[in-house]
């Protein structure tokens, strides 16, 4: 049952977390604690942060899949 809710916040939550987890080392649930307790810490300023991250990656992925097409 975990799994499960662990799949849909991945899926739901742009992967913001777990790409930077990916990229820092460390575990996806761990950055995703860090991120809520700091949150709460600075009333949701970095909402803005992970919404201007998670833009920046799906253009980033955007990006990606357009040059990888072949014109014929």
């Amino acid at each position: 049952m975990t799994n499960i809710i662990k799949n849909y916040v991945d899926r739901s939550a742009f992967g913001v977390c777990s790409y930077l987890g990916d990229k820092m080392g460390l575990s996806h649930s761990r950055v995703r604690m860090y991120f809520f307790y700091i949150s709460f810490v600075t009333v949701g300023s970095p909402i803005i942060f992970y919404l201007f991250f998670a833009f920046w990656i799906n253009l980033r992925n955007y990006w990606r899949n357009s040059h990888n097409v072949i014109w014929k």
